[in-house]
């Protein structure tokens, strides 16, 4: 039985990095990669890539792209108290489950 892990954070949360090179750095996630506990920000922890000419880059050379950072080293961007918080839960009135920020009860999901 393969159970899929669950995270603090989701696609297009907005994060800061709160540990390592990039940290204070802070972003909307792009992916995560969930099979090593890692994820994409954008505009953070750059790399430049040397890449030979292909149909996705016909003319090659240094690209700069976003390398993955573990999934501990970021926290979730209230956008109430404008600090990185711990997401708790909370049932709502309708009965849905939704994050909420530790610090000021701030409900974080987008969709709720």
């Amino acid at each position: 039985m393969n159970l899929r892990p669950r995270y603090h954070v989701r696609k297009d949360d907005l994060v800061m990095v709160i540990a390592g090179k990039e940290r204070g750095r802070s972003g909307k996630v792009l992916r995560i990669l969930p099979k090593r506990d890692r994820l994409v920000v954008e505009r953070v922890n750059l790399i430049k890539r040397h890449t030979k000419p292909s149909k996705k880059a016909p003319q090659g050379g240094i690209i700069e792209r976003e390398a993955s950072i573990h999934i501990s080293n970021v926290l979730l961007l209230c956008e109430r108290c404008r600090k990185p918080v711990r997401a708790g839960h909370r049932i709502l009135e309708d009965g849905r489950k939704a994050r909420v920020c530790k610090r000021c009860g701030e409900i974080l999901d987008r969709r709720a």
